[in-house]
């Protein structure tokens, strides 16, 4: 199987324009994207959502009567 031109142009485009250092963070975000997509399609979103909080055992400040 041969290397397709236009693959080769397509990469040293990426690599002008983006430079070598940014490469892995943008294939990061895009991982985390088509991650997060394929979560939201199966229903799977626990990452989304937060953890439940207990309520609070703190009183409340005490309200100045308004003169």
């Amino acid at each position: 199987m041969e290397f397709p031109m236009h693959w080769l142009i397509i990469l040293v485009v990426v690599l002008i324009l983006f430079g070598g250092r940014k490469i892995p963070e943008l294939m990061r975000g895009l991982g985390e994207g088509v991650r997060g997509f394929k979560e939201g399609m199966s229903g799977n979103s626990s990452k989304s959502t937060p953890p439940a909080q207990s309520p609070s055992t703190e009183k409340p400040a005490e309200e100045k009567p308004q003169s």
